[in-house]
């Protein structure tokens, strides 16, 4: 059952930044996915560490302002490994959108570190590199 779990937990996370066909980005619920206090890394091109809010708050404005439309991002591979109530997910994964006015397509490597709590599993740390 956890591996179930851990996928539509990673599933919903990837559709939090979904605004296809004019529906609104729920980058919000990233605040209910990762634990209170989780790390967020991007590795590259430029290295940012970010607390949840951070990372929250400039994607929110991005998705909803009009600059990036048609915007969506999906796993295309994965692998989990899963040790009683703590969760390792290293996978690839692709994305595309429409930023201000110019469609592109891009893609990376994220790794997502998970832990059961009282509510389910969450996430408690990831990290991305975008390929350039």
């Amino acid at each position: 059952m956890s591996k179930s779990e851990i996928d539509a937990l990673t599933a919903e996370f990837f559709g939090a930044f979904d605004n296809r066909g004019g529906k609104a980005a729920d980058v919000a619920r990233i605040r209910r996915l990762v634990i209170p206090g989780g790390v967020i890394v991007l590795t590259g091109p430029k290295y940012t560490a970010y607390t949840v809010d951070e990372f929250i708050e400039p994607r929110e404005r991005l998705l909803a302002d009009g600059r990036l439309v048609e915007f969506s991002e999906w796993e295309t591979s994965e692998r989990t490994e899963i040790a009683g109530d703590i969760a390792s997910r290293f996978g690839e994964y692709r994305k595309a959108g429409v930023l201000d006015g110019e469609p592109f397509e891009g893609g990376g490597t994220k790794t997502m570190q998970f832990v059961r709590t009282p509510e389910g599993w969450r996430i408690a740390a990831f990290s991305w590199w975008d390929r350039p």
